[in-house]
């Protein structure tokens, strides 16, 4: 694949069953209700976290992925179902993206976190084949992300994306492929060895934007510089929907409703955190 992998969870917590290298006087921050409410009548209406799973979360450093980390750690704490928790950060080597401050914040949590650098701006240059950058680049981030999964015995992904993300790639797909199509909240990767799951699918992406700014979350500026660098389609249809939202406050509830065909997946089976 190329690129440096840096296992980085020797220095920031033992092997599993050693006690965590945590920092005795750091308290983890605690998402509000109004975030925990929704992400666990997600977790039990689509079965995410079972006993014993293994999960490992794609933390861009980004206040989407940071909110999921501080709800995954609440839970971890606080849940019936046990389950493990690891971080990975994909550093796509874009002057401006500096995650290194990721690795003393997983450290006060005592979370295990991998590292990898990748230039992919001249992977894009050989490889693009009429797609944006920012497609070619997720599909790169998520093939590293299975692979840490696989060599680390990780049998879940956790993604961060929102009900906010869901709605765009709904009209997205709508508008411009004539699909109806949109994020899966729980799903199978095709080789049928990683679940991935989304649990902040019916939280919006401002209560996270205010869970990061209320408990100073390190949210990493401009995690994504070479989409900050131009306007995207996706920022078209976000504007799209806030403009709308203004005059429809029951928006995003209606498009959750419309959206439930979509979103759902068979992943049932096993002992679930919260069913």
């Amino acid at each position: 694949m190329g690129g440096t992998m840096k296992p980085l969870e020797k220095t920031v917590c033992e092997k599993v069953g050693d006690p965590p290298l945590h920092d005795a006087d750091f308290t983890p921050p605690k998402p509000p209700k109004a975030i925990l409410k929704p992400v666990g009548r997600a977790i039990a209406q689509f079965g995410m976290i079972r006993e014993g799973d293994r999960i490992l979360l794609g933390l861009s450093g980004g206040k989407d992925s940071l909110t999921l980390l501080a709800v995954l750690k609440h839970l971890q704490r606080h849940a019936p179902v046990k389950f493990e928790l690891a971080a990975c950060t994909v550093d796509p080597e874009i002057p401006g993206f500096d995650p290194s401050p990721l690795k003393d914040y997983l450290a006060k949590l005592g979370v295990p976190y991998f590292y990898h650098g990748e230039d992919f701006i001249a992977q894009a240059e050989q490889q693009m084949k009429g797609d944006s950058f920012c497609s070619f680049c997720a599909r790169k981030k998520r093939g590293i992300l299975y692979t840490v999964c696989r060599r680390e015995g990780y049998n879940v992904l956790a993604l961060a994306q929102h009900l906010d993300d869901l709605a765009e790639s709904f009209l997205m797909s709508a508008f411009h492929s004539g699909d109806l199509r949109t994020m899966k909240a729980h799903y199978l990767n095709n080789e049928g060895d990683i679940r991935i799951i989304r649990p902040l699918v019916r939280v919006r992406e401002n209560q996270c934007r205010a869970f990061a700014e209320q408990a100073n979350l390190p949210v990493i500026p401009d995690n994504c510089p070479a989409c900050y660098s131009k306007p995207t389609e996706r920022e078209h249809f976000k504007q799209l929907l806030h403009a709308e939202e203004q005059r429809n406050p029951h928006l995003f509830a209606n498009l959750w409703r419309a959206m439930q065909p979509l979103i759902a997946d068979d992943n049932q089976g096993g002992r679930l955190l919260g069913g």
